[in-house]
Order: C-alpha cells, then structure tokens, then sequence
C-alpha cells in the first residue's frame, strides 16, 4: 500500500474511532430519553434535526449525485432508520447488556454478507478478529442470556447494521460522500417520521431532553454520518465492523467516569480483545488479498 493511501487508511480508521466514542457517549441518554418519550418520538425528532442541518450545509452537493447514488442513499437510509427503531424498541424489552452484545453482533454479520452479497474474500485473519471481537463484546456486555422479544428485534437491527456498512463499503466514494450521507439522514428523518403515525412525534418534555436530543442529532447523527461515510470510502466493510467494535468499550468507559458502573476484568479482558481484533485487522491490509480489496474500496 503506497504512502498516501495509508495515511487516509489511517485517518478513516481515526475517525471511525471518534464516531464510536460519540456513539458510546449516548447510551446512558437514550436509556434516560427512552423512559420519558416513545421510541419513534425520540429518534424523528433526533434525526429530523440531523436531516435539516445537513441538507442546509450540502443541498448543492446533492444535485451532483447521479439517479443511481441517489437511490443508493435511499436504500443505506432506510436499512439505517429501520434498524435504529429496531434496536431502539428492543433496548425496551432487554436488559442493557444484552442489547449490547447483541447489537455489536454487526461484527459477525458484516463478514457474511460482504462474502454473500459482495463475493468478497477474505483471509483467515480476519475470521480470527472477528471472534476475538464477538469474545471481548460477550465479556463487555452479556451477563446471562435469554430468547426473548428485545433480543430478536435487536438481532435483527444488528443485521441491517451489517448490511448498512456492506452497502456503505460498496457505494461510498471521496467525492461524494457528504453528499451520500445527507441523502441517507433525510430517509432516516422520513422512516421514524413515518414510525409517528397517524398522531406525529411528541416533542421533548423538557431542557435537559432538548439538549440531549440536539447533542444526538447534531453530533452522534449528523457528525458521526458524514464521518463514517468518508471513512468507509477508505475502508472495507469487514474492517469498518471491527474498528466499530470499540462502541461498548467506550461506553463502558464513559459509564465508569460517570459513576454508573464500576471497572471490572470483565471490561478490562473484552477490550483488550477488541483492541486485539483491530490490531489484527490493521496487520491484515499488509497480505496481497487485503490489498485487492482495498483497492476496490478506492477511488
């Protein structure tokens, strides 16, 4: 891989990193936001502003898309809001732990579909970082486990996340990649509008819920969606899953600080694997078939 390619691998993987932090940051203002507004309440007041802050910023940008990327963005976008109410509405019926685990499932996914939809190949390297990241998540997360309702809605968003960063891997490109992702916040802001009816959303009942909503739209919605989008037109979807499995490191981490929970092995072993398993993934691009594929990620 030449110089400049590995700095923007680099960068992309950097960012991909910061929008997991922002992710790991919310969990403990959903949970709250959750208990005194409905689900798709929430999430269309959430990524209606999103929507309106990005299209103010890049509507010109939107007519370069051709038809085809504009009905990619369709199509990222309503895998992302279906899964967003998903996953929102099993956080409801599932203890937090369980959600968590089950969300970052992704991880598995992400590798079957690229193989399935995509024919991708892929090392046995990755395969390796792949378990060592499902291990550290189980050990960050789960505590017992049951089949119930909350688990099946949330393994069902955490495969349309898979095939949200499958797709993201195949479609985004450099130059139209804020573009891409205001395309894909306006179909998001439609799907939990539409979640609303026939009543519409309920606003948020107080200060502390609008400032927590505005933080979610603003910086985990919008922010996180431009930066992911560039990132993933540097990255393959596999690495992507991976890197992205430092989300409940971090929010075990900003649980901590914030005296709702205590460190424990539990969070120290699981992510020592995660930090393993992105190493690993890190090491991959240097064999010749990591290569292929990255290049057929460029530009």
């Amino acid at each position: 891989m030449s110089e400049p390619r590995t700095r923007t691998s680099t960068a992309a993987t950097l960012g991909l990193v910061s929008v997991t932090a922002v992710w790991g940051s919310t969990f403990f203002l959903i949970k709250d936001l959750v208990g005194r507004m409905a689900v798709a309440d929430f999430l269309a007041v959430r990524f209606l502003i999103a929507a309106l802050s990005m299209a103010l910023l890049f509507h010109r940008s939107l007519f370069r898309l051709s038809r085809r990327e504009w009905w990619q963005g369709v199509a990222l976008g309503a895998v992302y809001g279906i899964a967003q109410l998903l996953q929102t509405s099993g956080l409801e019926h599932t203890s937090a732990s369980i959600s968590g685990f089950v969300t970052g499932m992704y991880v598995v996914f992400t590798p079957l579909l690229g193989t399935v939809l995509l024919r991708q190949r892929l090392p046995p390297v990755t395969w390796i970082a792949v378990l060592l990241a499902v291990g550290g998540l189980g050990l960050l997360a789960l505590h017992g486990f049951s089949i119930g309702y909350g688990v099946w809605l949330t393994l069902a968003s955490a495969a349309l996340y898979g095939l949200h960063i499958v797709g993201l891997g195949a479609w985004s490109r450099p130059g139209s990649a804020f573009a891409l992702s205001t395309v894909q916040m306006l179909v998001i802001a439609v799907t939990c509008l539409l979640a609303t009816l026939p009543s519409g959303p309920s606003l948020p009942p107080d200060t502390s819920a609008w400032a927590a909503v505005i933080y979610m739209a603003l910086v985990a919605g919008a922010g996180a969606m431009l930066v992911q989008t560039w990132a993933q037109a540097h990255l393959s979807p596999t690495r992507a899953a991976i890197v992205m499995t430092l989300e409940p490191v971090f929010a075990a981490g900003f649980a901590v600080s914030f005296g709702h929970d205590e460190l424990t092995w539990r969070m120290l072993v699981g992510g020592a694997l995660v930090l393993a398993a992105m190493y690993l993934v890190e090491l991959a691009p240097r064999s010749s078939a990591v290569k292929a594929e990255g290049l057929h990620h460029e530009v």
